[in-house]
């Protein structure tokens, strides 16, 4: 008679003893901890980026995610007759970089990610907008970062404006993109358990945006 072998059944514990082994892979990348608010620089509208403005991004690591941010930051927004004739430009410090995690920063500035040394400058200009809905836009522009220069396009929501405290008219946008890490020549990784690798392909990124008429804010 051949023996009739019992299907393997996934335990609580047993599953839980995989996931902690999948966390203890992706600590070689270090914990995460919560940064600072950004410091942003306000100006005109035309202007530059409002304060409380938040560069980040958010990278999968193996099965979880990596939230950072860029604490320098500047930018103008540049109003023209019509919505679509307006531009913009920003640039990033790429070497305030900050995910909570000093190793894993500095990992991040070198020449495997932002390479921050030869090009310590992240920089985006728009080259068009067009309309993507009700309070929607789409904004076109070329991105460079180390070393390398794409087209971008962000995924542009209109918030609101409202006064501010300073007498300023204050208007809000959410930007959005997903970026692919091999585009920009970032092509590190590492694999952990089961073939999975350390860090995903895509960077998702993210900014919380305020555009201030008139010039530099009171300082603080």
């Amino acid at each position: 008679m051949t023996p009739v072998r019992r299907p393997a059944v996934s335990t609580a514990k047993g599953a839980a003893r995989r996931r902690h082994g999948r966390e203890r892979g992706l600590a070689a990348w270090g914990e995460e901890k919560t940064g600072r608010p950004s410091k942003g620089r306000r100006g005109g509208m035309p202007g530059g980026l409002g304060r409380g403005t938040r560069h980040g991004g958010r990278c999968r690591l193996g099965l979880s995610s990596v939230r950072g941010r860029f604490a320098e930051f500047s930018g103008r927004i540049d109003i023209g007759a019509s919505a679509e004739s307006s531009s913009v430009v920003a640039e990033i410090d790429a070497a305030s970089i900050d995910t909570g995690n000093s190793t894993r920063d500095d990992h991040l500035r070198s020449a495997d990610f932002l390479d921050a040394g030869p090009h310590p400058t992240i920089s985006y200009r728009s080259t068009g907008l067009s309309p993507a809905g009700p309070d929607r836009w789409t904004l076109h522009g070329v991105l460079k970062m180390s070393g390398v220069t794409r087209p971008i396009d962000l995924d542009l929501p209109y918030l609101g404006t409202s006064p501010d405290p300073w007498g300023g008219l204050r208007a809000a946008f959410r930007a959005v993109t997903e970026l692919r890490r091999e585009d920009f020549a970032m092509t590190y990784n590492q694999v952990v358990q089961a073939g999975i690798s350390l860090i995903g392909a895509t960077l998702k990124v993210e900014l919380d945006i305020q555009a201030v008429q008139g010039e530099l804010s009171p300082q603080a």
